[in-house]
């Protein structure tokens, strides 16, 4: 087969022929003597002949057409255009044969034309028809010397010799043939900018425009595929223009090659800067991103890559740069031909879903910057777990579970083809499972068993995890909560066989053996009817062991039917039952007896009575009981009872003047009740007065009978009858029986309170109990016991608790509203004189009933009576505020309740505060006079456990301001013997005009006790204390000046001297307690609170100077007592010195300090209105009056023991005179200083006892204020050595005074 090089070489050979035959016929000398270079030579020429002959006799080749490039070189480039017209006018097609190959050269045209362009380069162009192949596209560079005439090819620098490619027939895949890009370029001008050269349609921006784009089309038209180089406009910066250039895609050199020829055709005034030129291509780079679907938590690449060398790379979000960090991470690679960048998001977020994110190539060199830009906006889908599993409960024993487990599944929204799930499995309870996937869902299977699942683990939770995961980082999880639970097995026990009767207490044990139950309820059914109990207390559950006591106090038939036990977990419950019959047996207070106390004669026959209703199927055994001896009994019926009767004769009337007789009722299961006692009195028989039907007495003794109604229903209704033998005639002294109604409501709330629905009945219980109260007022006005019942009542249903209803509580306080009512003031009168204070009970009452109050929908409304206003809170997380309430009585009387936010912030969620005004009971309850209430009475109560101290804060309003020394005090209902009084312990009072501020640290009811004015024999006393402290106080300053002029004269000896010590620190401390005693004389203790801390302090040192006199006075006996006792011991001065001043000041120190420290915290150091010791709440006043007596006792005892000695010396007495006179002054000293001093709080502790006379405070005044006095005579006046001391002193005075004036006179 011949090659492409041997026909090329035929086609040479032909085309030398034909142009040598030419230029003998056209006499084209110039053109022979040239050269036609071949591939080969001559001798290749032969040789490659001889090897197609060969060839030829082998093979029967088909004739094959070839197309050869053949260059001609020509010296003179003259010839070029008389070649280009030769070869047009060639007669083709051309047959030859040479070596015996046939040849016909069809065509022969010129496609590329070089000329010479410097030393070793030429500038080939192609023509027409013709283009430079693809290839070679990306190194074309225009010639420097291109020719502006858009006709004219293009030529572009080769290196010389130059072997092709060469330009090829122009097609659709030739070099510049594709759809052009559109560069955005730019240059700076050296000129000034104009603002013309913003209006497009001025002349000087056309001008620039034309000029520009002129050079731009000449300068960029050889660019591969070239179309157009448009201006767009013009910039400030000396001038920046902006132009496009559409052309194929062109390589940096290109550009560059380019932008060096426009200075050539733009006139050299538009002072254009070369190095300046920049040029962005924004569609030339491969960008791709992968994943291409994105989800939230993937990672992410982003990948740029451009066909040329770059020398940067940037990214950026937005217009921000991106820099590597946690999120990004770049990479790049950049080589001669190609530069690649990737960029890596990882955990991408929906936050970057419609980000962009653009990558940026930049190279510059030969005064050109190149700009490789793309960006891509990137979508992010969020990957969510549709779960088709919700949180399921799965009953482990259950069989069916067992055999068809349950399927756990989760999917999500969308298809990704590379979606994997993971099931991972986290509980106390590790059951496993099978795992399948589907499309965009994954299946679990449980594999459920028993034995996996034991009692003690029911209701435990185990969560399932399906986890999935895209494939490119990013995943999303489910939990599925799986409650494992168990069908308990429950058992009800009890110790009572099936029956129980009524009044009688039993409980009911019911025991379960899973323990994590959610709830317990317990339930009756008797017959059709089913309900559910509900009451107070009586129902006791522990969760190890899982056990519900069910304990009812007293039986009642509403107890009777069998009783459903329910342990709750979830929805699964899991119950026992057993039935209880409950048998009739009357009640203790339901038994009537006649007598109720009565009196009989010995051996004189005396009728006793049990009554009870009839209303009863039950037959009972019933006896009656005296002194412990049973007797039969007759029964009989009467109206609507059964009265049981026996005729009691005593019979040992020596040994007992009153007997005790009651009967008792046994029903048929043995069990038994006695009624209350019957008191009998014997009575001689001469000593009868009264004697009928009701019975027999002494004149002026008592007989209570009970209260027969023939129109109750029961028979009787409770309380008695008193009656008094008078004038030989029973009277009705006091009649104490309730009325029908309220006999019949006093039952019901006893019922009610021992009922299984006491809370479900309590609402219209309370409608009736206020509708009644309201209707029987008058009855209740005129009967303490008929009040007393409704108190009783209100105490008994106030500990159920009750729904927070506007309805229940305003029927609750209602009633409390008509028995405080001012007709019943005479009925509380007879009340309070019984041994449980009724008044307090009823405080109680409404206290107890608020604490009870369970909120509706978290909210306790505000309710208001007449005399009553209630309101309440709930503390939940949102409302941890001050809680600041509000009340108002009908005579505009206020007080504002105030707990802090710190106090709120310490109780528990969801529990309730309820503060209750009331404006009426405050006066109900007792004071001492001359105290009266003086405000509202405010109860506040906290459901939840509070700390020891918390804090609360009332205001209020005086009643009557004429009244002085208000105390904030609070109901104790421990005081008296649970009676109950105003206690003021634990708070603080502040008055502020008509206004009484109260700061307690506890809770309950609070109000003021305010005193009249004093009386006008208190200025006299008053009076008496400061002219006393003012002689006083001028005596003990007179008494340590004496003291320091005669000092040097009286202490010539141990004794002298020790006794001055004692008499003038005795002076000094009562000196410094009387200055304290001015102070607090200034201070309004209770009208300035900020007074309070100077009065602690005044107190303090009060107490701690008057005991330091009073032991500095026992320092004085204790010398005295020393110096003839122990007549043969001498101790030194100092010695003695310490010991005194030790005794005088650290002994009252430790006293007083141990008091306000133990009494201060409690706020019972001060009393209320003075500032002195408080007696009354901590009785702290003993802290001064023992030591202070216990000193005058020992000095009393020490006064006769010197007196005993002076009389009877001892044989071994050798004091001097000097200091028997020493010794005899002490004694005196001590002997009236002593019982001085010692009166003086004798007084003073007569005083603190109540109603004391008022000479006690008369003397005690007087003494006190005068003891400074007391000193000055008996201490230092009385003392001859002072007095001849003091005369000496004035002699000598005198004396240097006269030396004086006889010297001045010489």
């Amino acid at each position: 087969m011949p090659s492409l090089i041997t026909a090329g070489l035929h086609c040479l050979f032909l085309l030398v022929t034909a142009c040598c035959q030419t230029s003998q016929d056209s006499n084209f000398d110039p053109f022979i003597p040239y050269v036609i270079d071949g591939a080969l030579g001559e001798e290749s020429f032969q040789s490659e002949m001889q090897r197609q002959k060969r060839n030829m006799l082998i093979f029967d080749i088909p004739s094959l057409e070839y197309t050869v490039d053949i260059e001609v070189s020509l010296t003179d480039s003259s010839f070029l255009e008389p070649v280009k017209d030769y070869f047009k006018k060639l007669n083709l097609p051309v047959s030859t044969n040479i070596s015996n190959v046939e040849m016909t050269i069809s065509n022969i045209n010129i496609t590329t034309v070089c000329l010479p362009s410097g030393e070793n380069n030429s500038c080939c162009s192609c023509e027409n028809g013709y283009a430079w192949p693809s290839a070679v596209c990306s190194d074309l560079i225009t010639c420097p010397s291109v020719s502006v005439a858009p006709d004219l090819p293009c030529g572009y620098m080769k290196e010389m010799p130059f072997y092709g490619p060469y330009c090829k027939p122009q097609t659709e895949d030739s070099c510049g043939m594709g759809d052009p890009i559109v560069m955005n370029m730019s240059v700076r001008l050296d000129t000034d900018f104009w603002d013309d050269l913003r209006d497009s349609s001025s002349e000087l921006y056309k001008k620039y425009k034309a000029d520009l784009e002129k050079a731009f089309n000449a300068s960029y038209r050889c660019l591969p595929g070239f179309v157009s180089a448009t201006v767009t406009g013009f910039r400030p910066g000396s001038v920046f223009v902006n132009y496009e250039v559409k052309a194929g895609a062109a390589s940096f050199n290109q550009i560059a090659s380019s932008n060096r020829i426009v200075p050539q055709y733009l006139d050299a005034l538009y002072h254009l800067q070369e190095h300046t030129f920049t040029t962005e291509i924004t569609n030339q780079t491969n960008f791709t991103v992968t994943p291409v679907d994105i989800s939230e938590g993937d990672t992410v690449r982003l990948s740029c890559g451009i066909n040329s060398t770059s020398e940067d790379v940037v990214w950026y979000h937005f217009d921000q740069i991106i820099s590597t960090g946690f999120a990004y991470v770049t990479e790049s690679r950049i080589s001669r031909i190609n530069s690649r960048s990737i960029l890596t998001i990882t955990n991408i977020t929906m936050k970057d879903s419609g980000s962009s994110y653009t990558c940026a190539f930049t190279t510059s060199r030969q005064g050109l910057t190149l700009i490789y830009k793309a960006t891509k906006t990137i979508t992010v889908s969020p990957l969510h777990v549709t779960s088709k599993s919700n949180d399921t409960d799965v009953i482990c024993n259950d069989p069916e579970m067992q055999t068809d487990s349950s399927l756990l599944s989760c999917c999500i929204d969308r298809h990704l083809p590379s979606l994997t799930a993971v099931w991972k499995v986290n509980g106390a309870l590790n059951i496993t499972g099978v795992s399948s996937f589907s499309d965009n869902c994954t299946k679990y299977k449980l594999s459920i068993n028993e034995s996996l699942c034991p009692p003690e683990k029911s209701g435990t939770v185990t969560t399932y995890t399906c986890e999935l995961q895209t494939g490119h980082g990013g995943k999303c999880s489910q939990n599925i909560r799986v409650t494992y639970l168990r069908t308990a097995h429950v058992t009800i026990s009890s110790r009572l066989n099936s029956s129980v009767s009524e009044g009688y207490p039993f409980n009911l044990t019911c025991e379960s053996d899973v323990s994590n139950y959610d709830s317990i309820s317990w339930k009756i059914q008797s017959g059709n009817n089913i309900k559910t109990v509900d009451c107070n207390n009586c129902i006791e559950n522990s969760k190890f062991p899982a056990t519900s006591v069910l304990k009812v106090k007293s039986a009642a038939q509403d107890w009777n039917g069998t009783y459903i036990c329910t342990f709750s977990q979830k929805h699964l419950e899991s119950s026992a039952n057993v039935t209880i019959e409950v048998i009739p047996l009357p009640l203790k207070q339901n038994i009537l007896t006649d007598p109720i106390a009565a009196s009989i004669q010995c051996e004189v026959q005396r009728a006793l009575e049990c009554c009870i209703s009839a209303n009863t199927t039950e037959v009972y055994t019933v006896k009656f009981i005296v002194q412990e001896n049973e007797f039969h009994v007759g029964k009989n019926k009467k109206g609507n009872l059964f009265c049981y009767m026996c005729n009691y004769t005593a019979t040992e009337c020596s040994k007992k003047k009153e007997l005790t007789a009651y009967c008792k009722f046994i029903n048929h299961i043995g069990q038994e009740v006695n009624s209350e006692n019957i008191t009998l009195h014997l009575i001689p028989d001469k000593e009868v007065s009264c004697s009928d039907s009701l019975g027999i007495g002494i004149e002026g003794t008592t007989l209570t009978k009970p209260c027969v109604e023939l129109n109750n229903p029961d028979g009787f209704t409770r309380g008695n009858k008193i009656y008094k033998c008078s004038n030989k005639s029973w009277k009705l002294e006091r009649d104490n029986c309730l009325s029908v109604t309220i006999n019949n409501l006093l039952s019901r709330a006893e019922s009610l309170v021992n009922s299984p629905e006491a809370k479900a009945n309590l609402p219209n219980y309370l409608t009736e109990l206020k509708n009644i109260t309201e209707k029987e007022q008058n009855t209740i006005s005129g009967s303490s016991a008929n009040l007393g019942a409704i108190v009783t009542i209100l105490s008994t249903i106030s500990s159920i608790p009750a729904n927070a209803e506007k309805t229940t509580i305003q029927n609750f306080l209602s009633t409390v509203d008509f028995i405080v009512a001012d007709s019943t003031t005479k009925a509380w009168e007879d009340l309070n004189k019984e041994e449980i204070l009724q008044s307090s009970l009823l405080l109680s009452s409404v206290e107890n009933f608020s604490l009870h109050l369970q909120p509706v929908n978290n909210t306790i409304p505000p309710v208001s009576v007449n005399t009553l206003q209630l309101q309440g809170v709930v503390v939940t997380g949102s409302n941890n505020t001050d809680y600041a309430k509000s009340f108002s009585s009908t005579d505009d009387l206020t007080v504002n309740v105030h707990i802090g936010e710190t106090e709120i912030r310490t109780l528990t969620q969801n529990s309730t505060i309820v503060s209750v005004m009331y404006s009426k009971l405050g006066h109900i309850l007792p004071w001492n006079e001359p105290e009266y209430v003086n405000g509202l009475l405010i109860s506040t109560t906290v459901s939840s456990n509070i700390s020891q101290n918390f804090n609360i804060n009332m205001n209020f309003a005086k009643k009557d301001s004429s009244l002085r020394m208000p105390q904030c005090v609070f109901w104790n209902f421990t005081l008296l013997g649970s009676r109950g009084g105003w206690d003021t312990r634990g708070c603080t009072t502040t008055e502020v005009e008509n206004h009484v501020i109260c700061s307690c640290n506890h809770l309950t009811s609070f109000s003021i006790l305010m005193s009249p004015d004093k009386p006008s024999q208190v200025i006299f006393e008053d009076y008496i204390t400061y002219i006393g402290l003012a002689i006083s106080i001028l005596s003990l300053v007179a008494c340590i000046i004496i003291e320091s002029l005669v000092w040097k004269y009286v202490t010539n000896n141990t004794t002298s001297y020790m006794r001055h010590v004692c008499i003038l620190n005795i002076a000094m401390s009562l000196l410094i307690a009387d200055i304290w005693f001015i102070v607090t004389a200034s201070i309004n203790y209770q009208n300035q609170q900020m007074n309070r801390d100077i009065c602690f302090v005044a107190t303090f040192f009060i107490h701690l100077f008057y005991l330091c006199a009073f032991f500095w006075m026992l320092s004085l006996g204790l010398i005295l007592f020393y110096r003839l006792v122990f007549i043969l011991h001498n101790t030194s001065k100092t010695a003695q010195k310490a010991v005194a001043f030790c005794l005088g000041y650290g002994c009252p120190f430790v006293i007083a300090a141990i008091t306000i420290a133990v009494t201060l915290p409690r706020n019972s150091y001060t009393r209320k209105n003075v500032c002195w010791l408080n007696w009354k709440d901590s009785k702290a006043l003993l802290a001064f009056v023992i030591p202070a007596l216990i000193i005058v006792a020992m000095n009393l005892f020490i006064t006769a023991v010197v007196i005993i000695k002076i009389l009877r010396p001892t044989i071994g007495d050798r004091s001097n005179r000097q200091e028997r006179n020493s010794l005899f002054q002490i004694g005196k000293s001590v002997a009236i200083l002593t019982p001085l001093l010692g009166l003086t709080w004798g007084f003073g502790l007569a005083t603190v006892i109540r109603n004391s006379h008022r000479a006690f405070h008369i003397l005690f005044t007087l003494l006190n204020a005068l003891q400074g006095l007391f000193i000055l005579v008996f201490g230092t006046l009385w003392d001859k050595k002072i007095q001849e001391a003091l005369l000496k002193r004035n002699s000598t005075s005198k004396w240097s005074s006269q030396q004086t004036r006889v010297r001045t006179l010489s």
